[in-house]
């Protein structure tokens, strides 16, 4: 049995400050070490929403009150939030592993992914960051930086970034070295810092590349046979908080499909999360897929007690 793993966490899951993301890495913490003591090769990749939010907003309100102080590129922003998420998870379990007296180690990998530079989300940014701001100055930042704002919710203007599509994982022969090690390993943080070639160099470009769609792209690249995305609930559901809700443990792609078509599943929620199971699932065969909660990880993997979703 291939035991190959990739666990997608969620950055809200994780806190909203260094100390709430410290309490929350030992609370994810031992659910995955349960996984490594059954003989699991795990890859962690998590979510950077708050956090980066967090990173992008220190440097810009640095920026307003001194000019002299550069206004941070988003891919940079992502490779910050990737070093010290990582160092958290990274130190929270190799502290685990060493209570419970295993010799697995922790690798954290500053991960590239590699994108279309001619992807059409470059022509259509839906990502908002950082601040809010009123229509007049949003404009003024637009002329001077060139950045893309739109009115967000009422509540004011706020710049947006592209949110492309992953092409490859530029780190994966790492990760898997990493992996045949015997390391447990976290990559690919925050859905990766966004990068495209041109004449076979590499560019950093200011976007924010979906985590789940990241970490199905990673499962695929580093032949996983299971990816894992983690969430609020412990199953999925149709017809959520409606009196006929339906949870769902075990469906196929082309049940899955027609769920998205019914519109059971909310854009910002549920829908990136199925669009990518889906991807792995058909990347390859004999590949599921499990959408679950925190807490019923380990339940989810070794007695099915999640939705997973699989070809036929």
């Amino acid at each position: 049995m291939d035991k190959q793993v990739v666990i997608a966490l969620g950055g809200n899951a994780l806190g909203n400050t260094p100390d709430e993301q410290k309490e929350a890495v030992l609370a994810a913490g031992k659910h995955i070490v349960n996984l490594v003591k059954e003989g699991y090769k795990i890859v962690i990749v998590h979510g950077n929403g708050p956090q980066v939010g967090m990173i992008n907003l220190a440097f810009e309100l640095a920026y307003k009150q001194n000019s002299k102080v550069s206004a941070m590129p988003f891919a940079e922003c992502a490779a910050m939030s990737q070093g010290y998420i990582g160092f958290h998870l990274q130190n929270a379990l190799q502290n685990m592993f060493i209570e419970q007296g295993m010799t697995t180690h922790v690798s954290t990998a500053i991960t590239q992914v590699i994108v279309d530079p001619n992807d059409p989300a470059f022509q259509h940014p839906t990502k908002p960051v950082g601040l809010f701001y009123t229509e007049e100055v949003a404009k003024e930042i637009e002329a001077e930086r060139g950045y893309t704002f739109v009115e967000d919710s009422g509540r004011g203007f706020r710049r947006v970034v592209p949110s492309p599509e992953p092409v490859d994982i530029k780190e994966k022969g790492t990760i898997r070295c990493l992996m045949e090690n015997g390391d447990l390993v976290i990559a690919c943080g925050g859905g990766g810092i966004p990068v495209y070639q041109e004449r076979g160099m590499l560019h950093s470009v200011d976007a924010v590349i979906d985590k789940d769609k990241a970490a199905a792209k990673l499962a695929d690249v580093i032949s996983a046979n299971t990816f894992i995305i983690l969430t609020a609930v412990p199953r999925v559901a149709i017809n959520f908080g409606k009196p006929n809700q339906k949870w769902l443990a075990r469906i196929t792609v082309d049940e899955a499909k027609k769920y998205i078509e019914e519109g059971h599943f909310a854009p910002g929620s549920m829908l990136p999360k199925i669009e990518a199971a889906i991807k792995f699932v058909k990347s390859g065969k004999g590949r599921e897929a499990i959408i679950t909660s925190l807490e019923n990880a380990y339940n989810a993997v070794t007695e099915e007690n999640g939705t997973i979703i699989c070809s036929e």
